[in-house]
């Protein structure tokens, strides 16, 4: 049994260190954290969405650029076989009404304790507050613990110490300075809220209030959903879905403009013939009751007013509400973080070319993909074909290397 060692219980090192012993490897995970997969397990706390039903050229569409590098690992391991392999746990799942995949209880916990026992029966050893540090000069992978530095001569290794969003769960970004020579796209924000500039008063009497039933636009790409008004901006699941685009056009030019449709199910003709003649009435009361607006929409085409947008097509601003974005929240409150270890770094199994034997694995390579279920996809099907690569690599080494 050759030793590989597994840096990040999160789900991609998990399931890189199931390939590796199921192969027969003695493993050893090394993990920075009291305990594993905190990420999973928050991510629980809202049902856990462990991958999506659409049809796979819709699935694997949704990873964008990173199509083509991540396609095989997904193939290997599409849905149906994460599916099967929750099953494998215990674990039953169901798709809900947005095509998305669920467990049936709608928790992490149930599926990581099941998983955790599956390995521990496998001889994973799992190793806490074992935090990376690098390599040593004869190649030895280092890590810090409470009672001091200890090494570690594997066969190979598996780096799965995930991006940078939520660095309290665990992931914070800091292997970046330890892969020195490596190509990496800087870590920024993925599925983020972004910044507005609100006036206090909308502010005040609206922060924390949800967006329900809209419409997003920004780009030519239109996203319905949901979105919750914050102190200092928008977030949610619609502006989730545009995030990436948005990132980019503030990155690229400075603040852009968002534009929200608060009544996507009706076009600008039947909205305007609601409204009517406004004659005596409030604009809060034509919102209200002939546009059919709840308060904070309300708010939101007051705020459009008062900060300049002209009144004179009522029906035209309610469709497309101006947002000025100004920047998206840091990558600490982004659900996911996009950069890392660039494609051209790895091979087709994501072995790093500067470091022979080193693979990579989960959200610390450079992709993003929007929620639904296409995070988690990733993550275990990186970890796999890692887990699966790197066995491979150590069934090649020559006897007692």
């Amino acid at each position: 049994m050759t030793d590989v060692v597994v840096v990040g219980a999160g789900p991609a090192g998990l399931a890189a260190a199931e390939m590796l012993a199921e192969g027969g490897c003695a493993v050893t995970v090394l993990e920075r954290m009291p305990s594993a997969a905190r990420k999973l397990l928050m991510a629980g706390r809202g049902g856990l969405n462990i991958t999506h039903s659409e049809p796979m050229e819709g699935f694997l569409a949704r990873y964008g650029a990173a199509r083509p590098w991540l396609e095989p690992a997904i193939a290997a391991f599409p849905p149906e076989a994460l599916r099967a392999w929750c099953a494998g746990l215990g674990i039953e799942t169901f798709v809900g009404s947005s095509g998305r995949v669920f467990p049936r209880a709608m928790k992490a916990s149930p599926l990581l304790r099941a998983w955790l026992a599956r390995l521990s029966g496998m001889g994973v050893k799992l190793l806490t507050r074992h935090e990376f540090i690098g390599w040593d000069g004869a190649g030895y992978v280092r890590a810090a613990t409470p009672s001091g530095e200890v090494s570690f001569a594997p066969g190979a290794t598996v780096l799965a110490m995930g991006g940078a969003s939520w660095p309290r769960l665990g992931a914070d970004g800091g292997w970046v300075r330890l892969l020195d020579g490596v190509p990496i796209a800087p870590l920024a924000p993925a599925n983020c809220g972004f910044l507005a500039d609100w006036s206090d008063v909308f502010r005040t009497r609206f922060a924390g209030q949800p967006l329900k039933r809209i419409a997003l636009s920004f780009a030519g790409q239109t996203r319905r959903g949901e979105a919750v008004i914050t102190a200092s901006g928008i977030e949610g699941g619609a502006v989730y879905a545009l995030s990436a685009p948005l990132r980019d056009a503030i990155a690229a030019d400075g603040p852009v403009t968002l534009h929200i449709d608060l009544r996507p199910d009706l076009t600008r003709a039947a909205l305007a013939a609601r409204i009517g003649m406004r004659g005596a009435q409030s604009i809060g009361n034509v919102l209200r009751k002939s546009a059919g607006l709840d308060a904070v929409q309300a708010g939101l085409v007051q705020e459009a007013l008062h900060g300049g947008a002209s009144g004179d097509d009522l029906a035209g601003l309610i469709k497309a509400i101006p947002i000025r974005l100004t920047a998206p929240q840091g990558v600490e409150r982004a659900i996911s973080s996009a950069g890392g270890v660039m494609r051209a770094a790895v091979d087709a199994d994501f072995m790093l070319a500067a470091r022979p034997g080193v693979f990579v694995a989960g959200e610390m390579l450079d992709w993003e993909a929007p929620t639904g279920g296409y995070l988690l996809q990733a993550c275990l099907a990186t970890g796999r074909q890692a887990g699966q690569a790197a066995l491979e690599y150590v069934r090649r080494l020559p006897p007692g290397a």
